[in-house]
């Protein structure tokens, strides 16, 4: 199989590092070679969080400039400062929810989000957006955005993993109490993200 390299991003905070162990999962239990690599940095103040999951015979977790074949972005702001991984053949699939940093005394400016969304059009192919957090909390789980944008993975792109091998991944690997909240959010994010792609 050709290598597929996904760049996932997001903060601290939204489950990003959940949602690549989740792939690779997936990946195990259909004998698909996988390598994973995380960034925390400073995740538990709202940092940065970076994520790498590579698919196929690579030799390497990571994933250089312009070398990303899709960007998994928890957060827009977050989608445009990883947009040097990406180039014109990547697929953007990001969160249209943003997360305004903190700074004490006050919020820091936020750019608006069309803006960073015309921003990711203009280098890239395709951009996959809307907004998980509201699909989250429509799903009665407000920490499940991480398996909504798990699932616009899969109806966005064309993943060598089946649907079903990763819902099982979430099945056998989440807390039990979440395990049906979760499943439900990751079929939310895959109807919402194949309904955009539909649109392009």
């Amino acid at each position: 199989m050709n290598t597929l390299r996904i760049y996932i991003v997001g903060v601290g905070g939204q489950g990003n590092v959940l949602a690549s162990k989740m792939i690779g999962e997936a990946a195990l239990s259909m004998g698909v070679p996988v390598l994973m690599s995380e960034t925390h940095g400073m995740a538990q103040r709202g940092g940065v969080v970076e994520s790498t999951v590579v698919l196929g015979g690579a030799q390497s977790p990571t994933i250089s400039d312009n070398c990303a074949d899709i960007l998994l972005a928890f957060e827009p702001m977050e989608a445009v400062r990883a947009l040097s991984k990406a180039n014109a053949d990547t697929i953007v699939i990001t969160n249209t929810a943003p997360v305004v940093p903190f700074i004490p005394g006050g919020s820091a400016a936020y750019p608006p989000v069309d803006d960073l969304l015309a921003c990711l059009r203009a280098k890239v192919g395709r951009v996959i957006a809307f907004d998980a957090r509201k699909e989250s909390l429509e799903a009665g789980n407000p920490l499940g955005l991480n398996m909504v944008m798990l699932g616009a993975l899969y109806g966005a792109a064309d993943m060598p993993l089946t649907k079903e091998s990763q819902m099982e991944a979430i099945r056998k690997n989440g807390k039990p109490a979440f395990v049906e909240s979760n499943l439900n959010c990751f079929e939310r994010g895959f109807k919402a993200a194949s309904e955009e792609t539909a649109k392009d």
